[in-house]
């Protein structure tokens, strides 16, 4: 599937796979829920699209296309920065993101 801007065909698709400091297994249980609609939301603020995604216990893989007028590391960075602080502020003093059950 190509995507159109002004004067422009692209079909530029990449597999990220990112690791939350010192792996921590902080993806699971209550906060995986919700990380799949948030990482979404930020990625269509940046006119990006996830295709595929998987949030695996200590880490996340995902397909997103990113249009070639944004840098991939600025998106992603955005993405990752953008969620953690969403994360802290939704489950600031729950010990549910660093549990492992």
């Amino acid at each position: 599937m190509y995507d159109n801007i002004k004067h422009t065909t692209y079909e530029c698709k990449y597999h990220i796979v990112f690791i939350p400091k010192y792996r921590r297994k902080s993806l699971y249980s209550a906060l995986r829920r919700n990380l799949g609609d948030i990482f979404h939301d930020l990625a269509r603020q940046k006119e990006s699209k996830i295709i595929k995604g998987h949030i695996c216990l200590d880490h996340v893989h995902m397909l997103i296309s990113i249009p070639p007028k944004f840098a991939i590391s600025n998106v992603i960075g955005f993405i990752k920065g953008k969620s953690a602080i969403t994360i802290a502020r939704n489950f600031r003093g729950r010990n549910c993101c660093f549990s492992a059950s």
